[in-house]
């Protein structure tokens, strides 16, 4: 669904399904609505998760999360199982720019590193969602609907730029070749199929009112919840 912040919808949401968390005390504790954040490469997901952290929404990233199993000594065991000794520069720590050249060039490869990544990063972030009290909580993953994440998560919401637009930002951003950046694109679904597949979409172009739909999903999702 693409929000319109000026049209309220009238559509009825159902709830996710959870099982009960029984605490010590036989009381039962509520866990918050699941929500992913998703998008393609460039589309302002960050500026998003941004936008709903200071509405007090905890955001879970999934990306910063995983970046920090880099400096664990079971990983770096695991990354040398499965790419050898040139995942590792000489001082024995990950090189995560040549383990990206490798699996942006190896589909195989890509797959087998998100195998190790993933399962361990939905499990934090489950242990994460329940520590928290407000009524629903988000997760921030380029990847959603491509590794099945989707199927943890009560609600997505797509953030959606057209990719000739992505395009244009990154090149500005982060000086990659335009032939590369296609690249790291091909490994992610299309945009417009994420799109499709959202509960809610958020439209990142110039004088789409980014804030305000936002609020808009925040107040929806809060009422849910």
């Amino acid at each position: 669904m693409i929000v319109n912040p000026e049209m309220p919808t009238t559509d009825a949401f159902g709830r996710g399904t959870y099982d009960a968390a029984t605490l010590a005390n036989g009381d039962e504790q509520r866990k918050p609505l699941l929500v992913g954040l998703t998008g393609g490469i460039g589309c302002g997901k960050t500026t998003v998760a941004h936008m709903f952290q200071q509405l007090d929404v905890p955001c879970f990233v999934a990306d910063e999360q995983a970046a920090k199993y880099f400096d664990d000594a079971f990983f770096l065991s695991q990354l040398r199982v499965l790419f050898g000794n040139k995942a590792l520069s000489p001082n024995g720590k990950a090189d995560k720019r040549a383990i990206a050249n490798i699996v942006f060039n190896d589909h195989e490869k890509l797959l087998a590193l998100n195998a190790l990544v993933h399962p361990r990063v939905m499990k934090e972030f489950r242990d994460w969602a329940l520590q928290q009290t407000k009524p629903y909580v988000i997760i921030e993953s380029a990847i959603l609907y491509e590794y099945g994440l989707d199927a943890e998560i009560d609600k997505v919401i797509c953030v959606y730029l057209e990719q000739e637009e992505r395009l244009r930002r990154l090149e500005l951003r982060d000086h990659v070749a335009r032939e590369a950046l296609l690249d790291r694109m091909r490994n992610q679904l299309p945009a417009e199929e994420k799109m499709d597949r959202a509960d809610y979409v958020i439209l990142n172009y110039e004088g789409s009112l980014l804030r305000r739909q936002v609020k808009h999903i925040n107040q929806l999702l809060t009422q849910q919840a």
